[in-house]
């Protein structure tokens, strides 16, 4: 659903722009309350991982793909303002480096697959997860439907925004009905992708999963008809062992991320997407300008001076991901950086000082 530049006029680019950054203005502040010690390593890693599947379009009908938008899974796995700030770091590498999303369009990319997904998709999810039953398979259900619904309204935000500023004189109505209806069928594909990588993660460290947290019950017992309370679980799992544990999961899904996009997205699908599906149908894809960073040599996922076609898009996709997951850990850990020292200045003001 990445929106060229030309389909969005200039004043409703420039107003989109200003929402955008007015919200990651606002998550750059609420990401120092998630990023703790347990989230913080992995942010970077979940912008990267979302990065390679974006690389992977799947089929959802005649002639069309569609691939993950990530802000439900993004929100889901490090926290809603974090998941944002994942988001927001992929299109801007994919915008610069990559040619894909208009750099004059980054504040509508932005707002709809970055903002929108990722409120709805975690407003969805938090809902559902306080009225099922306190299991995990709780949390993978509630990250399906979060995720299905999440696709559905960008594209109605998309919409709204052509409604606004769009370029040509389309029936809305049309677009519309069509946008919505095929990221419908999108919203599936996305759906299983977000539930299989939290059920995955929930399967090795459900302590990562900032959706899953405070969801964990008391166990009772029945003893001679009566219901008692377990006994109290073990000493909490050594420091050492638990940085063993989240370094295993954060090599494990850097490792996927690099076979995903260096391997796998050879056997993406070449469909248009969404978006580029119903602007072709209805007539104004015509308006969509060429990028600003065409010439990148990593432009459209392919490395300039390699002319096979499977190394070129793989080795394009590895440093995709690697960009990103530095990109990414550097913002985050600048982030968590000024919670830290917050922190200690909080710490230092309350404590009374000692008199001589």
């Amino acid at each position: 659903m990445h929106v060229p530049d030309g389909f969005i006029n200039a004043p409703v680019s420039v107003a989109a722009g200003v929402v955008a950054a007015g919200a990651v203005a606002v998550s750059l502040r609420g990401a120092r309350r998630e990023l703790d010690e347990r989230i913080a390593p992995l942010a970077g890693l979940v912008a990267a991982f979302i990065f390679a599947v974006q690389m992977l379009n799947f089929p959802v009908a005649a002639g069309t793909s569609g691939h993950l938008l990530g802000g439900a899974l993004a929100a889901i796995l490090v926290g809603p303002y974090t998941g944002v700030l994942c988001v927001s770091v992929v299109l801007l590498m994919q915008g610069i480096l990559f040619a894909d999303g208009g750099l004059t369009a980054l504040g509508v990319n932005i707002t709809v697959m970055a903002v929108v997904t990722t409120v709805v998709g975690y407003a969805v999810f938090r809902g559902l997860v306080k009225v099922l039953p306190r299991k995990r398979r709780s949390v993978t259900f509630s990250a399906f439907v979060a995720a299905a619904l999440s696709v559905p309204a960008a594209a109605f935000a998309f919409t709204l925004v052509y409604a606004v500023g769009g370029t040509t004189d389309v029936p809305i109505g049309r677009v519309l009905t069509a946008m919505v209806g095929v990221h419908v069928l999108i919203g599936l594909g996305e759906a299983a992708i977000t539930a299989f990588t939290v059920g995955a993660v929930i399967a090795v460290r459900p302590d990562l999963v900032h959706g899953a947290r405070g969801l964990r019950q008391k166990l009772r017992l029945r003893v001679g008809g009566e219901l008692v309370d377990a006994a109290p679980d073990p000493e909490p799992e050594p420091a050492p062992a638990r940085s063993r544990r989240t370094r295993t999961v954060w090599l494990t899904g850097l490792a996927a991320s690099l076979v995903l996009a260096g391997v796998v997205s050879f056997y993406a699908s070449a469909s248009p997407d969404g978006l580029e599906k119903v602007a072709a149908d209805k007539g104004f894809d015509a308006k969509a300008e060429e990028h600003t960073a065409a010439d990148s040599p990593l432009a459209d996922y392919g490395v300039e001076g390699i002319t096979d076609g499977r190394l070129s898009g793989g080795l394009a996709g590895v440093i995709g991901v690697g960009l990103t997951v530095v990109a990414g850990t550097g913002v985050f850990w600048a982030v968590r950086r000024r919670r830290t020292d917050e922190d200690v200045t909080a710490a230092s003001v309350t404590t009374p000082s000692a008199s001589v």
